[in-house]
């Protein structure tokens, strides 16, 4: 039987409305409608606090700006937000200039297209205003009820103090992450271009690395990227710590997959370094080989200059420190060709909540498939996270090494 959703949409006992990325009303319900006493032509299609402000004979109001707030952590994070009991007053439809009083329990929440962006926020409201107007009240249960009221004021700004404070910290692990990632000098005559993107509105920041050694015998290069487990300022200790490890240990180690295995014995000693993952390609542009070996990091990929693209995932293993005791490491060795690209990156480029891995892939070899005429390494590094990261941002943090072979 086929399912008739707009008509189930409208036929809901609850007050619900959609909403685009930019606030304005997609449809709402006939309970919504009813609920805030309004036709369809007053609201939708309409900047969502254009039609519904706060009251302006109220300074204290704060209804509108703690709604906005919900909204906005829906589109960075992605996931649903449950907000604390407000009180929002809505201008009378009857009696113009006449605002009543009223209170709501709203619950805001992320619908997802095929292509894993943000097609709607659905925006679902109880209102609880007869609740806290009960005929023949006490002294006592006003005075209650002034006291929620009063509570939930004050957890609302322990919540904004907390979020400041979230804030100064997600900027000082950026400050280190930066200081510890600079812009890399060019190696030797070699084109290479190195992007990192924090997380958006969060502090899962700074456990993603990238780097390049000049190795010590021939025209050869170590390329690596890593990916730390948590995050702030914690993560980017770790990741300095592991960085430059792996920096010093590629210098002499006979392969990629030596210097893996002598990193994950340093990540047994490193709190907080545990089922870190990595990857590192050696490149010999003497004899045209990458080299490589990953510890549970997505495969790098070579973009063929000739046409297609292939990824290097023939010597995989488990993180850092995964294994009980360590063991020799797997490498592979693939042939490459001048006008060849490799690609190093972290997870926060292809993957997404409610999408197989495979997928974010498959959108990165169509990427720089697509894009595979751009000779810059810099213009193909924007052009592809220009593709790959959502506009809102991402909730994972995300490096990129593109190097022109």
């Amino acid at each position: 039987m086929a399912i008739d959703y707009a008509a189930v949409f409208q036929a809901l006992p609850g007050a619900v409305a959609l909403l685009g990325a930019d606030l304005v009303f997609a449809d709402a319900n006939l309970a919504f409608l009813t609920q805030a006493g309004r036709s369809r032509d007053q609201v939708v299609g309409r900047y969502l606090f254009d039609a519904f402000p706060d009251n302006p004979d109220d300074p204290g109001a704060s209804g509108a700006r703690n709604l906005e707030a919900s909204l906005r952590r829906v589109l960075l994070n992605r996931e649903p937000d449950t907000m604390a009991l407000q009180r929002y007053d809505v201008e009378s439809a009857d009696q113009p200039g006449r605002w009543e009083e009223r209170y709501w329990s709203p619950v805001n929440a992320p619908v997802f297209a095929p292509d894993g962006q943000i097609a709607v926020l659905i925006h679902r409201v109880e209102e609880v205003t007869e609740l806290l107007r009960v005929t023949g009240r006490t002294s006592g249960e006003r005075n209650l009820e002034a006291e929620l009221y009063s509570r939930m004021r004050e957890l609302h700004q322990v919540n904004e103090r907390l979020r400041k404070a979230h804030a100064r910290e997600r900027e000082v692990a950026l400050a280190l992450q930066r200081a510890m990632l600079p812009v890399p000098v060019p190696v030797d005559h070699h084109r290479v271009a190195v992007r990192y993107r924090p997380a958006v509105g969060s502090l899962n920041v700074c456990g993603d690395w990238y780097d390049l050694a000049k190795l010590v015998d021939g025209d050869r290069v170590a390329v690596a990227v890593g990916d730390v487990v948590g995050h702030g300022l914690a993560a980017a200790g770790v990741m300095g710590q592991l960085r430059s490890a792996l920096s010093a240990t590629s210098r002499v180690a006979r392969g990629p997959a030596q210097a893996l295995e002598v990193l994950g014995r340093y990540a047994h000693s490193l709190e907080g370094a545990q089922s870190t993952s990595a990857v590192t390609v050696f490149i010999d542009w003497d004899h045209h080989t990458l080299t490589y070996s990953s510890a549970g990091h997505p495969p790098p990929v070579l973009l063929r200059g000739a046409g297609g693209a292939e990824l290097l995932d023939q010597a995989t293993d488990p993180p850092l420190d995964a294994a009980f005791e360590p063991r020799p490491r797997p490498e592979a060795t693939v042939g490459f060709s001048e006008g060849d690209t490799l690609v190093l990156y972290t997870d926060g480029l292809i993957e997404r909540r409610h999408l197989d891995i495979d997928i974010g892939l498959d959108r990165l070899v169509g990427s720089l498939e697509n894009n595979r005429d751009i000779a810059s390494p810099e213009a193909l590094a924007d052009a592809v996270l220009s593709e790959m990261l959502p506009a809102e941002g991402v909730t994972d943090d995300t490096a990129l090494v593109v190097v022109c072979l």
